[in-house]
């Protein structure tokens, strides 16, 4: 007689294995930022009825493709017929040609921050993140070389000398500023997603006839803008 392998049962809970990643190694042996990533994805679970199978941590920068655990994290999701989640969309990539091959790995996977997003507003996001920081780094080394040809001293002279105090503040300042923005853009942009807008000029199009200032004060919406807004009141979830 012939054996017939057992088929899942359609009412167990959907399996899931989540991948959490930090930049540095000193997030890594701190667990700073994994407990806020465990936490979302461990909501997101819970609101779907499903169970964490595994669990993979990353200590890795975001720019890189090389990611061992991500990759382990992926073979358990095929092994087990898992959803692959993460706590927040930027969590993956910030780069086209990665999550390409995420998406080619056949892989299903979810983001708690966003869990509606599909393939292509992920593709979008990620080559508006790409471009993005093209064009910063280019900005960036453009502005650095005519300073320097006009004899100007790079640099604030106290984060030269590596001040910890002044750094901390410059970086608080920064983050506060972005938070406050992301606060009162992000209803406008909720709103304009239930009224069936998807794209990123989408919701562009719809903060602009809303009237609603952008980042620099100006009227005009550039998808880009649009993304930095989203991805950083996920941060702040």
């Amino acid at each position: 007689m012939t054996a017939v392998p057992a088929r899942r049962n359609p009412r167990a809970p959907p399996r899931f294995v989540a991948y959490v990643r930090v930049s540095t190694e000193g997030q890594g042996r701190s667990g700073l930022g994994l407990e806020a990533q465990r936490e979302a994805v461990a909501r997101h679970v819970a609101g779907a009825g499903g169970a964490i199978s595994a669990e993979f941590v990353e200590v890795e920068s975001g720019r890189k493709k090389d990611r061992p655990q991500l990759a382990a994290a992926l073979a358990g999701c095929r092994a087990s017929r898992a959803t692959l989640v993460i706590a927040k969309l930027d969590r993956l990539a910030r780069n086209v040609a990665f999550v390409s091959g995420l998406m080619e790995s056949g892989v299903e996977f979810v983001a708690a921050d966003m869990p509606a997003v599909n393939r292509l507003t992920v593709h979008i996001l990620a080559a508006v993140a790409e471009e993005e920081a093209r064009m910063i780094s280019a900005r960036t080394k453009a502005a650095l070389a005519a300073a320097k040809a006009r004899g100007v001293q790079l640099g604030n002279p106290r984060l030269l000398a590596r001040d910890p105090v002044a750094s901390a503040k410059g970086n608080a300042v920064q983050v506060e500023d972005a938070r406050r923005r992301a606060a009162v853009v992000l209803p406008y942009i909720e709103r304009a997603r239930r009224a069936g807008a998807v794209t990123l000029a989408e919701i562009a199009e719809a903060l602009m006839a809303r009237g609603v200032s952008a980042p620099r004060g100006g009227q005009r919406w550039a998808p880009a803008q649009v993304r930095r807004i989203m991805l950083t009141a996920s941060q702040f979830v």
